[in-house]
């Protein structure tokens, strides 16, 4: 006899049903997914006299160039560099920064609230005093620290890594030494960001091992001789992928967030690069009663802040979405 068909009420459906089914989240997902195409391949189809600076500054948007019959879409700053220009530019740079530092912040969380709540007992409670210990440095000052100690080592190994390139004749690595020295400080920002996001993740993780070590399947590889860190590897770890993704989208912002007040006071990346911070600098400097220069501050902060909810929007959408506890 054919099995009779499961009852619609009790069938949950997956994941990815559950967020097509959340329009914010899919709204959400489209926006970042536009954003992040069009800020990594617009910019290789633009007028090359869009990419540089010019006569022309403090254009309005819209308004064509004093050079070149081109366009600035959303006006030129003080230099008469096209604000548009430097807005994709610059998601390049703020959105890496996030990806790159949340994913290290997640490496490091995941693997310290693994092998903490395992292990139990005095090592889990002295990890978690450690993290407590952290928690009380004051994030913002410790970036400021990190970047001040390692920016110009980081930078001078750049350097010596160009010029022992150049006479090797290795081009491609030359180019690429030469190319990431202007963002020897961002890279410096991405590995104190990843060292300091990583302390939420870790206690998150710790207590999902708590629960998930006492159940039967963790107990039955345990009888079969598996170690500890196969265990962790091929049963713990994906059961908590879930939350990691869920996790992972909401460190993007928190990682953005930083990179753009550390921009903001000048700490952060340098001239020419940009990043959505450095750009409402920029424009918070040239705001006055008189004559306000109203783009350079409203379209990077529109630009940010739209990401920024968009993201949010996402994390919830994948935590409803792959919580057991949450219901349809």
């Amino acid at each position: 006899m054919p099995d009779a068909p499961k009852s619609p009420a009790l069938t949950r459906p997956d994941g990815w049903s559950i967020v097509q089914r959340n329009r914010p989240a899919m709204i959400s997902l489209i926006f970042l997914v536009a954003v992040v195409l069009i800020a990594f391949t617009a910019p290789f189809f633009l007028p090359e006299a869009l990419k540089s600076t010019s006569g022309g500054a403090f254009l309005p948007p819209l308004s064509k160039g004093a050079e070149a019959a081109v366009t600035h879409f959303c006006g030129t700053d003080k230099n008469g560099q096209d604000l548009f220009y430097r807005l994709l530019t610059g998601a390049q740079v703020s959105l890496g920064v996030g990806i790159v530092g949340a994913i290290i912040s997640l490496i490091i969380g995941t693997l310290y609230g693994m092998i903490s709540g395992y292990c139990g007992g005095r090592v889990d409670a002295l990890m978690m005093r450690a993290v407590d210990m952290l928690y009380a440095v004051p994030r913002i000052l410790f970036i400021m620290i990190f970047i001040a100690a390692f920016d110009s080592v980081f930078k001078d190994w750049l350097d010596a890594l160009r010029l022992w390139a150049q006479d090797c004749q290795w081009l491609w690595l030359e180019g690429a030494a030469r190319y990431l020295i202007p963002y020897s400080k961002i890279l410096v920002m991405i590995l104190s960001l990843g060292l300091v996001e990583w302390l939420t993740m870790a206690r998150i993780i710790r207590g999902q091992v708590l629960v998930l070590r006492e159940l039967t399947f963790v107990m039955a590889s345990r009888a079969m001789g598996q170690g500890g860190w196969a265990i962790l590897t091929k049963h713990l770890l994906p059961n908590l992928s879930t939350i990691i993704l869920t996790y992972l989208t909401l460190t993007i912002p928190a990682v953005i967030l930083d990179e753009s007040f550390l921009s903001f006071l000048g700490l952060g990346i340098e001239d020419p690069a940009a990043s959505w911070g450095s750009l409402l600098k920029d424009g918070a400097q040239v705001i006055n009663p008189i004559e306000s220069k109203w783009w350079l501050l409203a379209f990077p902060a529109a630009l940010m802040s739209l990401s920024l909810l968009a993201l949010n929007f996402l994390g919830d959408g994948l935590r409803d979405a792959f919580d057991p506890k949450s219901v349809d």
